[in-house]
């Protein structure tokens, strides 16, 4: 999953890596690849994650993970990070999620009665970016889907989210909803529909897998 999504990412963007599953994404483009990733914490340019043992614990990125810097790396504080994406600068974010509803809204820092640190830059990430993908496993521990018809949890933003990509496969969040486009190599038809909450519309002919 994770390298699929980084497949999305093309030359000379700037992108953000959300908390989770994004942190991870870093870690599948070459270490040529032309592209500024950023993280709200300061630091835009980002290399690969490093190992306790061998990591400078002065760098982290928003996660927590250990980073590496690449040459160009720059550091700054919290509002110029932000200025970068409520000026609409990044032309993609990947995220993480809870939930996310046919309509593309996005349900991914609170669940009600659990402890959260707060919104964080998800809420303005969500809105901000040129286009917003998700990260997430299709279902939750319990089994329950994670997408659905509509947000049971408390929204981040509304119809933000374009693409989703989970463990089972790759789908496009279009006008009339769930858009599959790929399959997880292993996964059926008829697993991934039981496990989305929601009409999923299947492309015509044979469906790629990754």
């Amino acid at each position: 999953m994770v390298a699929r999504a980084a497949r999305e990412i093309a030359p000379g963007m700037v992108v953000n890596l959300g908390i989770g599953l994004p942190t991870k994404v870093v870690d599948h483009l070459g270490p040529d690849f032309p592209v500024c990733l950023h993280t709200e914490n300061g630091l835009a340019g980002i290399g690969p994650t490093h190992a306790y043992e061998t990591a400078d614990r002065n760098l982290i990125d928003a996660g927590g993970a250990y980073v590496s810097t690449i040459p160009g790396s720059s550091f700054f504080d919290s509002a110029v990070s932000f200025a970068l994406v409520r000026s609409g600068r990044l032309d993609l974010t990947m995220l993480g999620a809870f939930e996310v509803a046919q309509t593309g809204d996005l349900a991914n820092w609170k669940i009600p009665g659990k402890f959260s640190p707060g919104a964080g830059g998800g809420i303005e990430l969500a809105q901000k970016a040129r286009r917003v993908i998700v990260l997430t496993t299709h279902t939750d521990r319990a089994g329950n889907p994670k997408l659905k018809d509509t947000c049971s949890l408390p929204v981040t933003a509304r119809a933000c989210v374009s693409r989703i990509f989970t463990d089972m496969g790759v789908i496009d969040v279009t006008e009339t909803g769930f858009a599959l486009v790929e399959l997880a190599e292993g996964t059926s038809l008829a697993e991934i529909t039981e496990a989305t909450g929601a009409p999923l519309s299947l492309p015509k002919g044979d469906i790629p897998t990754f």
